[in-house]
């Protein structure tokens, strides 16, 4: 059964066999470029599920993403759906970028901060910009500028997240 019927239906709010198809995947790693492929679906729902089933697999396995770094940068931005934004914030925090990738990488992210009305775009992007900060791969002083416009966010999550990282990003100062 192709990846993507596995990944359709059922509640759209679920991960529905998303699990199983990590499995599969990271069992036999020539699945990949199918999942891969889903990115692309008509249904929003497999879109979510195999961004989702994607991070996984990219945290257990982040080597075997250098040969989707092109599309990661330059094709999935374009996909505006908040979920496969999301899993790519984290999917960029896992891949090992060349200097060049990982300003592209920035630029999207920052990008994504700016036009992404999504919170858990921006929690996850956040999050992975700090973590590109500890390793000075994004600039510390302009993680702070931003974290500042979310220190007083409407969404707990943010504002929290925000307060921790402005402590942890203040005290390096």
């Amino acid at each position: 059964m192709p990846v993507s019927e596995i990944l359709s239906g059922g509640d759209p709010r679920s991960l529905g066999k998303t699990e199983e198809v990590v499995q599969s995947v990271l069992a036999k790693q020539s699945k990949l470029g199918e999942l891969f492929e889903c990115l692309w679906s008509n249904d929003e729902i497999v879109r979510m599920r195999a961004s989702d089933a994607l991070e996984k697999i990219c945290r257990h396995q982040p080597q075997w993403f250098a040969v989707y770094k092109y599309r990661l940068l330059k094709d999935v931005p374009k996909i505006r759906q908040p979920s496969v934004q999301w899993h790519l914030a984290q999917i960029l925090g896992e891949v090992r970028l060349s200097d060049k990738e990982q300003k592209e990488a920035n630029t999207i992210l920052k990008n994504n901060l700016a036009t992404m009305d999504d919170w858990i775009v921006t929690n996850l992007t956040l999050k992975t910009l700090a973590s590109f900060a500890r390793t000075n791969k994004f600039p510390k002083k302009e993680l702070l500028e931003i974290l500042k416009q979310y220190k007083n966010d409407k969404h707990k999550s943010i504002a929290s997240r925000t307060k921790k990282l402005l402590d942890e990003f203040d005290m390096m100062e």
